[in-house]
């Protein structure tokens, strides 16, 4: 059987839903249930690709950093970006990996940090319309 690719993109708000207060159990539970359907997936014989998007919860990490500002260093936002990527995916290669184990798969997980370049000329930066954070 050739292993065919698919691609799922879930938002920030896959992970953390509107109304929640962004707590980690709260983010992880979400998270649970959404790979056990990646995981449905690879039973399947689908090589998968996860991305993700981050708008809550890097918003969240910007206002922790700027309460703690006089007590630790902020960080600047492409930082935050890279942390709240690290933090998702960490939450999602644990999970399926767990979910895959408890399904008699082993299978590894890997979680990569991407950076994005962004032409600062870009007239998107006339009319933001993507917010991060609470809004």
């Amino acid at each position: 059987m050739v292993e065919k690719l698919i691609v799922v993109a879930l938002g920030g708000n896959a992970v953390l839903k509107r109304g929640e207060e962004g707590s980690f159990d709260e983010q992880y539970h979400n998270v649970k249930s959404t790979v056990s359907k990646i995981a449905d997936l690879i039973v399947a014989g689908y090589k998968v690709v996860l991305t993700h998007g981050n708008g809550p919860q890097v918003g969240a990490t910007l206002l922790r950093h700027e309460a703690a500002k006089n007590i630790v260093p902020p960080f600047p936002l492409d930082a935050c970006g890279a942390e709240t990527q690290g933090f998702i995916g960490y939450m999602m290669q644990q999970a399926l990996r767990n979910e895959l184990k408890s399904r008699g798969i082993d299978k590894y997980v890997v979680t990569i940090i991407t950076r994005v370049i962004v032409d600062k000329h870009d007239s998107a930066f006339q009319n933001p319309t993507k917010p991060i954070g609470p809004f």
